[in-house]
């Protein structure tokens, strides 16, 4: 079944969300304490700024910019993003909860998926309800790894491994 995409309040999504799980890919795999900082432009397109920590908690901050643009008549959720010019991804806005405090994203296809927080730390019986809808919108949620925010997740069962490479 496709994805269906949420609206959203662009002013109110903007701002920091933490990477509280994803399905692993080379660009994210193995970073720590990450997060993504969105800011809408006067033009109505959104500075996308990832931040993250490359292996370990000891690792500078590094950075990486983008810049978004919401697909019209999508209401705000589904967003192209302009990884470098002219490459762009669609990114999919999935759920969002109605105090703004949790969000599931999505790629076309199920190849990618994420869960942000805009705290760094998320319960498991959070964590496992909202797999349990993206379970439902047709994603394998035992492809989704949690990204350590603190170093005493590290190690811990379900969390990525700074050192994984696949």
């Amino acid at each position: 079944m496709p994805l269906k995409t949420v609206p959203v309040d662009l002013p109110r999504y903007m701002g920091k969300w933490y990477v509280i799980a994803n399905i692993p890919y080379f660009g994210e795999r193995g970073n720590v304490a990450s997060y993504a900082e969105w800011v809408l432009r006067d033009d109505g397109r959104i500075d996308d700024h990832y931040v993250y920590r490359p292996g370990s908690f000891d690792a500078p901050t590094k950075r990486m910019t983008f810049l978004d643009t919401p697909v019209p008549g999508s209401g705000g959720g589904e967003w192209r993003v302009r990884l470098f010019w002219p490459v762009t991804v669609q990114q999919l806005t999935l759920y969002v909860d109605p105090d703004y405090q949790v969000t599931l994203l999505g790629y076309p296809g199920k190849s990618l998926g994420w869960v942000f927080a805009r705290r760094p730390d998320m319960d498991d019986g959070t964590y496992q309800a909202l797999l349990r809808r993206l379970d439902e919108m047709g994603y394998d949620t035992s492809r989704f790894r949690r990204v350590p925010q603190f170093p005493s997740q590290l190690g811990q069962p379900g969390f990525q491994s700074p050192g994984d490479k696949e």
